[in-house]
Order: C-alpha cells, then structure tokens, then sequence
C-alpha cells in the first residue's frame, strides 16, 4: 500500500516524531477502503479501520506512543498526522468540492458530520457520551481526535450525536458520518476542474 500511495497524486506517505509519539502513515484518498491501523489503543483501532472503509480511503498507520502516561499524547497526534495527510495529499486543491456533510444512523443512533477544507482549523465535537470510557478508549479524547486533525488539515469539523442510548453507536456514528463527509469534500467536480473552491485565492 505504501508504493500505491506515492504512486497516485492523491496519495502521501510521512513520519511524525516527537518525545511522546512516533507515527508512520500511508494514505491513498483515492483508495478503496484498505486499511492497517496500530496505535495501541483497541478501539480507536476500530473507530480508524471503520473510517477508512466508510470514506474509501486505504490507510497504513502505525503509532507507539507513551500510553503508560495517559492516552492523549497517542490520540491528539494521530489525529494531526492523519490531519496534516489529508492536506498534503490534497495539494492546491484545485477542483474539489471543499465541503461536506452526511446524516449517518447507527441503530438507534443518529450522527451528523460537517467539513469544510477551508485552511482554517475550527472543531465543535459534541459525543453525548457520559462515561468515561468507551471500549479501551478515554471517552473525552474523542474531541482531542478531532480538533487535532482539523489542525493538521486545516480543515473546519463540526460533529454532533442527536441521540442515541449505545455510547459505542455514538462515537462509531460521528467517526462513519465523518469519513462520508471528508469523501464528500475531497471529491472532485469536473466541471471546475481548475478552480480553487475560494474567491480568496488561497485555501
């Protein structure tokens, strides 16, 4: 999967090192939902693999992290990593559709995902989870994932469970509903095939 991802423009590979994390990614936004993802931490394992497949992405993504300190560290940087390649991967951004929504159901839970690619980072996350757990993961990261991938993307991500009873629907209804979005606002329209989606000039 990596040669694939250097091998289409849509595509990039990088490391992300530092004293609490070191991450190794590969991804193909063009992809078709292949997926090997290790950060330590089972669930948000899940939450990536789901996201994947759900977006058509291919994605390789492995992270050692310091999870004897907390969680945090681990989640916050794989959140800007997979961030920040989505942007490179995009390059100029001539062309796409820039912004995305989607509805997504989950049994009896109901997700909604909003993303605008705008070069600006703004993340509104809101779970409705109430415990502090959700499988292996620190419920309250949920945000931290997000707002540090709207950071490494640039990117605005506004999430919001309507309701719900399961708290594993919930955050698994956000991370499906997300993924659609992002698919949404990384596709291409033909017809501005050229255009940057800014009267700015810049994104």
């Amino acid at each position: 999967m990596t040669k694939a991802a250097k091998a289409l423009p849509r595509g990039t590979e990088l490391e992300r090192i530092t004293t609490e994390t070191q991450i190794a990614l590969a991804l193909n936004i063009d992809g078709t939902g292949i997926y090997k993802v290790e950060t330590g931490i089972h669930f948000l394992d899940h939450m990536l693999e789901l996201f994947t497949r759900h977006g058509g992405f291919d994605l390789a993504l492995a992270c050692r992290g310091d999870l004897e300190v907390d969680q945090h560290h681990t989640v916050e940087d794989v959140g800007i990593a997979l961030g920040e390649a989505f942007d490179r991967a995009l390059g100029d951004k001539k062309g796409i559709l820039r912004a995305g929504y989607f509805l997504m159901p989950m049994d009896e839970t109901l997700g909604i995902a909003a993303v605008d690619l705008s070069g600006r980072a703004a993340c509104v996350v809101e779970t409705k989870v109430r415990v502090r757990l959700v499988g292996d993961l620190q419920s309250e990261l949920v945000f931290d994932f997000f707002e540090g991938f709207a950071r490494g993307a640039r990117a605005n991500v506004h999430l919001k469970t309507m309701y719900g009873r399961s708290n594993h629907h919930k955050i698994e209804a956000l991370f499906k509903a997300f993924a659609r979005a992002l698919r949404a606002a990384c596709s291409k329209d033909q017809r501005l095939a050229e255009m940057l989606p800014s009267t700015k000039g810049l994104l």
